[in-house]
């Protein structure tokens, strides 16, 4: 099973749960997501769920000027992100227990 495919459909819960403890810029959450272990993410896959996710109310967005080149701009999880995050998270466990089931006289 390639990684690629997986990453599609947690992407979005990914960006979410990084950006839970911190706020981020692009190539921040990126870079977490990479030292959290999800090697495989392409930086177009998430600049463009960033965009997503602003776009749908989940995330707000603030610039902060940069000594070392363009300002950035930073997303921040609000209420609606987290309320996502939450029911999400909890619909990716109940799908991960049941196929560490299925996987488990497999692995």
């Amino acid at each position: 099973m390639e990684i690629s495919q997986l990453l599609k459909g947690v992407l979005d819960l990914a960006v979410l749960a990084v950006l839970r403890e911190e706020d981020g810029y692009g190539y921040d959450v990126l870079r977490r997501l990479r030292a959290a272990g999800l090697d495989e993410v392409g930086d177009a896959s998430v600049y463009g769920t960033l965009r997503r996710l602003y776009k749908a109310g989940l995330l707000t967005s603030y610039v902060v000027p940069s000594e070392e080149g363009p300002h950035r701009k930073y997303y921040s999880l609000n209420e609606p992100g987290r309320a996502r995050l939450a029911e999400s998270g909890k619909t990716w466990l109940s799908f991960a227990s049941t196929m560490n089931a299925l996987l488990g006289e497999a692995a």
